[in-house]
């Protein structure tokens, strides 16, 4: 199976199969204390805030889903114009097709569309064990004009496709010269069952500018693969793994006990404004969102911008109904947790 194949199928999985785990985020057990008097204009709220040197108009990002096919350009050209007009962030799903073939890199190529966005290159850091270096990560910067270069993690998944890379030994030090080699800031994404304390103490150390949890709650590659597999046993055993991971909140606090200045990216489930509000108070700098934007790019170009309203709009009355009329305020604010 080539990788276009492989990523058209992944595309349909996650709109028509039912992949999400079967753990939960964990915010529904985190509250705010309303506020009956909040003293302030709902028209005065402000959700702006600086990222890696950008203002955004809201902490949030299109979290990297695809490209590499006629389909997956399709769905990026809606979501880096969904990007441009609300001022928001968006990171391209992994470039190594385009790397391979130059023929592929039209569908990742969305700055003409967005030329302003806060925009990330994505490549599998795996593939730094089989044959990539600091070279391949400097093309897939600049074959988009990206903003920096997104280095996810999969190795659950890559243990599960019968075509997978497994070989993570020594894996770290690569990313380390990666982090050493680019002038642009290097994020390490998970895609799906979250960062450990562990790994994220290696990535610290390594140089990595940001971390991306993306937690357990969200999707589960381990159920897309599922999906995927004409064979019995990938099957069954990756039917095993649809509770796996650690969750984004669980990830969150375990992160921010080891390290208090590192930039966090909060991503895995997230699916509205109010959770864009906890992970903000919870200690992340910016909020991913994948799957309910590739269902709204889809659908169409208004779907997505009205998706992008809506989610704006309940993070603007979650900050009003909570008190605070900024970000940083926001930042600040206490949580209950059952």
């Amino acid at each position: 199976m080539t990788i276009s194949q492989r990523k058209n199928e992944h595309i349909q999985i996650n709109l028509q199969k039912e992949v999400n785990s079967g753990k939960t985020t964990g915010l529904e057990k985190i509250h705010f204390v309303h506020q009956s008097l909040p003293e302030i204009n709902l028209d005065d709220i402000d959700t702006k805030m600086m990222f890696l040197g950008k203002e955004l108009s809201i902490p949030l990002i299109i979290s990297s889903m695809t490209g590499g096919t006629d389909s997956a350009g399709k769905i990026n050209e809606v979501l880096a114009k969904t990007a441009t007009k609300f001022g928001i962030a968006m990171g391209l799903g992994s470039i190594r097709i385009a790397l391979d073939n130059a023929d592929q890199a039209s569908s990742f190529q969305v700055r003409k569309y967005a030329p302003d966005i806060l925009l990330f290159s994505n490549l599998g850091a795996i593939q730094l064990n089989y044959g990539y270096s600091v070279e391949h990560c400097k093309r897939a910067i600049d074959l988009v004009q990206a903003d920096g270069l997104i280095l996810h993690l999969n190795s659950l998944q890559e243990a599960l496709q019968p075509e997978g890379n497994t070989n993570f030994k020594g894996l770290i030090k690569k990313i380390e010269a990666v982090c050493r080699g680019l002038p642009q800031p290097v994020i390490v994404k998970e895609i799906g069952w979250g960062i450990s304390a562990l790994a994220a103490r290696q990535l610290i150390e390594a140089g990595v500018a940001v971390i991306d949890i993306a937690g357990a709650g969200g999707t589960s590659w381990s159920e897309v693969e599922k999906f995927r597999s004409g064979d019995s046993i990938l099957f069954e055993t990756a039917a095993v793994f649809k509770d796996w991971g650690n969750p984004l909140v669980k990830s969150m606090q375990d992160i921010r006990k080891i390290d208090q200045s590192i930039p966090i990216i909060a991503s895995g489930g997230i699916r509205n404004g109010l959770e864009i509000a906890k992970c903000i108070a919870l200690g992340a700098n910016l909020c991913g969102i994948a799957s309910r934007f590739l269902k709204a790019a889809t659908n169409s170009l208004e779907d997505s911008f009205l998706l992008t309203e809506t989610i704006k709009k309940q993070l603007e009355i979650t900050m009003f109904a909570a008190g605070v009329k900024s970000i940083k305020e926001l930042r600040k604010l206490a949580l209950s947790e059952e």
